[in-house]
């Protein structure tokens, strides 16, 4: 059952609802990256090219991509409580197979699946804010949910390097494993049930693409994102041999990307709420300056890990200015808008990890990190269409 609307203050157990969801976005999204820190590790293990190893983010990507608009239409009225569980017992099942395949192969097919999970579940749990909590305190549960993927997006790849360091790659989805079935049984515990008031229509989703804020917002998105993963799929490989930095402080270096991360997501949520263009733009700036400069000053392990932690920063802040202006653009269609961001979101990561590889097998990692840059860059020419006036999500 939702949340009354005689309700006014919610109860600890709603929160803990809330953050149930954010911890299972946190898990999608960083079962989505997690490969992009053990890429070496995968392909000396199971004998392919690092650009093909790639291929353990572009799968999922795609995969993500198609249903994060397919799944909240196929699923109807189906109960969303029942619908997060099943993803979750998938992603465990997924992650099991990816810790035991033998082969290239297996890997990937297991990362279809993956694929799946992430993006059914990203695209559902946005609209639950709304049904967890009393309408007062509707916005910070979205910061909360969605900050599930910000925290992700800058943390889940270091922890997850980490844990590779110590016990392998396959410790890593192991770890994967257990994450999900914690959350499965939190869920279970802590959320209510949850049945669909009215399900995602075809129509809703082609209504999105004539408001031309949210087509600003989605083409920066792609141009952002694609350009950010091109690049950082293969950070491992361009902190080796650019910066020389030994395999075992990757780890820590991308830990220490990752809080720089989250200050940029802290920053980033206040500054979008008021002016989400300039915030826009100033991401854009410094993200792509840090992938500009990283070929050319980047050469030495210490100037390397400063423009790591600057990269960290400028990121670190664009998946929550990005999910400001997406909802502020739609706010009476929340879900729709959403589920077309989550889209995007999600094959851009597969094209620029997709592209990425292949340009880093031909050209090099040095001439990926400058086109990666020339993307990110061109997302100055959309901040002009940025909402520029607060309006209430509903």
């Amino acid at each position: 059952m939702s949340v009354s609307q005689e309700v006014r203050r919610p109860t600890p157990r709603m929160w803990f609802g809330v953050l149930t969801v954010a911890l299972g976005i946190f898990s999608m999204i960083t079962a989505e990256q997690l490969p992009v820190g053990l890429l070496p590790a995968i392909s000396d293990q199971l004998g392919v090219p690092i650009g093909t190893a790639g291929l353990t983010v572009t799968v999922p990507g795609v995969v993500a991509a198609v249903a994060s608009i397919g799944l909240p239409l196929a699923v109807g009225r189906l109960d969303r409580r029942t619908l997060l569980s099943g993803l979750l017992a998938v992603m465990a099942i997924a992650s099991t197979v990816s810790a035991l395949a033998p082969s290239f192969t297996v890997l990937l097919l297991s990362r279809l699946f993956v694929g799946i999970t992430i993006g059914g579940f990203w695209a559902i749990a946005g609209s639950l804010a709304v049904r967890l909590v009393p309408g007062p305190s509707v916005p910070r549960a979205l910061v909360l949910i969605f900050g599930g993927v910000g925290a992700a997006a800058v943390l889940g790849v270091p922890a997850g390097t980490i844990v590779g360091e110590l016990v392998g790659w396959r410790g890593a989805f192991w770890s994967l494993t257990g994450l999900s079935l914690v959350v499965l049984v939190a869920g279970l515990i802590l959320l209510p049930q949850l049945p669909a008031d009215e399900p995602v229509r075809v129509h809703a989703i082609r209504a999105q693409l004539r408001n031309p804020v949210l087509v600003a917002g989605i083409v920066a998105t792609a141009l952002l994102v694609a350009g950010h993963y091109g690049a950082y799929t293969f950070v491992s490989p361009a902190l080796l041999d650019i910066s020389g930095v030994g395999s075992a402080t990757i780890g820590p270096l991308l830990l220490g990307y990752g809080v720089l991360g989250m200050v940029g997501n802290a920053v980033a949520g206040s500054w979008a709420a008021r002016a989400t263009g300039r915030t826009m733009a100033t991401i854009a700036l410094v993200l792509g300056a840090a992938l500009v400069l990283f070929p050319l000053l980047g050469t030495s392990p210490w100037s390397g890990a400063a423009l790591l932690l600057v990269w960290g920063l400028a990121y670190g802040a664009a998946p929550v200015t990005l999910q400001t202006w997406v909802l502020r653009a739609s706010p009476q269609s929340a879900e729709a808008a959403t589920a077309v961001y989550c889209f995007v979101f999600n094959l851009a990561i597969a094209f620029g990890a997709l592209a990425g590889g292949v340009l880093v097998d031909t050209l090099g990692i040095r001439s990926m990190l400058w086109i990666g840059a020339a993307l990110v860059l061109l997302v100055l020419t959309t901040v002009r269409r940025a909402p520029t006036t607060p309006r209430a999500v509903r």
